[in-house]
């Protein structure tokens, strides 16, 4: 049986990192805001998914001034953010109704692959859940106040998102008290007593926090726009 399938767009940056007074989401990339970036590529992924957009209540006018100016008309639900980003997926998860899937996705990860979103929803059918995640590359070390030790960077993984889940699993996983050790979608399902399933994500799958990722994510889209 073919699962209903749901995007949760979560995009409630505010640009104080990248220096800006406009929210990150909303900077121009490559000729349109990095949010429609975002949006096209689950879009590109299927026509027929549904996508809840999570953001702050003040930046709807925004978002709609946005839309007018660059004539963007795909069909999307809006709902309004909460004062932490667990709250803001609680809020957008209210939106969803019925069985299904639903990838969760930082509205700043615009260089997301149709292929990771659909390996996402393919094994989140099988597992209830997909991470996408990547091996680290460089060396790293534990601290304290005092020492450092080395550790084998073979046993961890950077987490990227989409986080794809079971639509009953992760709401009922989201009224679980928040606490600030559950930092993204799967800590909250693993809370929850749910074994979390990775899968290989991008090192392409960016997320645009700092001046110089928004250098590096032009390149790309500019480098991928040539071929």
């Amino acid at each position: 049986m073919h699962n209903k399938e749901f995007a949760l767009i979560v995009a409630g940056g505010k640009g104080t990192r990248i220096k800006s007074r406009l929210p990150k989401q909303f900077l121009e990339l490559h000729g349109k805001p990095i949010l429609m970036h975002t949006l096209d590529a689950f879009f590109r992924y299927s026509e027929k998914i549904q996508i809840v957009l999570v953001l702050p209540e003040d930046d709807f006018q925004t978002w709609r001034d946005l839309c007018d100016r660059y004539r963007y008309q795909q069909p999307v639900i809006l709902q309004k953010g909460g004062e932490t980003r667990f709250q803001s997926v609680k809020n957008g998860l209210e939106k969803i109704e019925g069985p299904g899937l639903v990838a969760i996705h930082d509205g700043v990860r615009p260089l997301v692959s149709e292929d990771i979103i659909g390996a996402s929803f393919r094994l989140a059918a099988v597992h209830q859940s997909a991470v996408a995640a990547v091996r680290l590359k460089e060396s790293i070390r534990m601290t304290d106040q005092d020492n450092t030790k080395a550790v084998d960077r073979s046993r961890f993984r950077l987490i990227q998102t989409p986080q794809t889940f079971s639509i009953d699993l992760i709401k009922q996983a989201y009224q679980l008290k928040e606490d600030t050790t559950l930092t993204d979608d799967a800590s909250v399902a693993e809370r929850l007593g749910h074994t979390i399933s990775l899968f290989e994500g991008s090192y392409l799958n960016i997320k645009i926090t700092t001046p110089e990722d928004l250098i590096v994510a032009e390149a790309l889209m500019s480098r991928a726009g040539e071929k």
